[in-house]
């Protein structure tokens, strides 16, 4: 075994005892291994195989993502590492990763929660959900920085032209007069936070959006295994506790992956009345397939739908629309 590096890092506790341990990355025959051995107390120590394998990328990010766990518990090194999680990233996304950490540090809670409130009955309008028209990111940078003209909302990261055009008068009506901490543009950010903290951050960040990954797979494998034994969006809710909207977008993803769900949403659209689905189903022949809103205006009228009504109508709707998407590809295909 070759040793390739070493370093030792302490921790100090509150009632001033020192451990010590040290990391080290090792190599033989093309495979690495990464260990963390901590320092016998007592006759005890404590050693860990963080990686074993002969990916360098692999190793590398095993490496950070465990020394910077060991540095939010209180390890430091006695020889300076970069390690951080902004190595790598590219000038966009090292500038991004700053605003989006100081936005969720301080973010003005009344102004979000009446952003989130503009967001909820924007989306209902245009019969979008509610992250298309902003994100919960972007509203929390609205609600840190509080931008007072459009061209300060553009120097906001996922705020582009075309919000601009549809939603900056809206905002700026809700953060006119607004007190804020810092103006625009925001480079004096980056210096305001503090490295070991963002940091850690990213590393949450990330673990979160792994977790999220594997929660969303979970999902996805159980609303197979439903539309396998023939069963309603009900029970799929029931077992993962989950918003039936949000069940009905990872439907869309799964049919858009090509997974076949056609037997699933004819279960689903047994309990619609077949005139409804004929009306929705020539509304987007002469409308297209893209918003919602218009065809659920065809096929009933405002008295028709009460708020909960509206939500079933939508979602019947979706499953539809996926259903008359693969209708047309196999048209349009057999045309070409």
């Amino acid at each position: 075994m070759n040793l390739m590096f070493l370093n030792s890092m302490e921790k100090t506790t509150a009632e001033g005892e020192v451990f010590t341990a040290q990391v080290s990355i090792g190599e033989s025959e093309g495979s690495w291994i990464v260990m963390w051995n901590e320092s016998p107390d007592e006759g005890l120590g404590a050693a860990e195989t963080w990686y074993e394998g002969s990916e360098w990328s692999g190793m590398m990010k095993a490496f950070r993502e465990h020394v910077f766990a060991k540095q939010c518990e209180g390890y430091t090194p006695l020889l300076e590492m970069q390690v951080s999680e902004m190595d790598g990233l590219d000038g966009r996304m090292a500038y991004m990763q700053p605003l989006h950490f100081y936005s969720e540090r301080h973010a003005q809670e009344e102004l979000y929660e009446a952003l989130r409130q503009w967001r909820f009955k924007q989306a209902s309008q245009e019969g979008k959900a509610p992250f298309i028209v902003a994100t919960n990111r972007l509203l929390k940078m609205i609600s840190a920085f509080v931008p007072q003209t459009e061209e300060e909302l553009l120097q906001l990261p996922g705020f582009g032209k075309t919000k601009a055009a549809s939603y900056s008068e809206a905002i700026l009506a809700l953060t006119a007069g607004r007190e804020r901490m810092g103006s625009f543009p925001l480079t004096w950010v980056e210096s305001a936070v503090d490295p070991a903290e963002l940091n850690a951050w990213l590393l949450g960040e990330k673990e979160r959006k792994l977790k999220a990954e594997a929660d969303k797979r979970e999902v996805k494998r159980r609303l197979l295994e439903a539309a396998q034994r023939g069963a309603k969006l009900d029970e799929v809710q029931e077992e993962t506790k989950m918003q039936r909207r949000n069940l009905l977008l990872w439907l869309e993803e799964l049919d858009r992956d090509g997974y076949d769900l056609e037997a699933f949403i004819e279960v689903m659209l047994e309990e619609v009345e077949e005139a409804r689905i004929a009306a929705a189903w020539q509304a987007f022949e002469q409308q297209g397939d893209r918003y919602l809103k218009p065809i659920l205006q065809a096929v009933f009228t405002s008295e028709e739908l009460s708020a909960k009504d509206s939500d079933r109508a939508y979602e019947w709707l979706r499953l539809l629309r996926m259903k008359y998407r693969k209708a047309n590809a196999v048209r349009q295909s057999a045309a070409s």
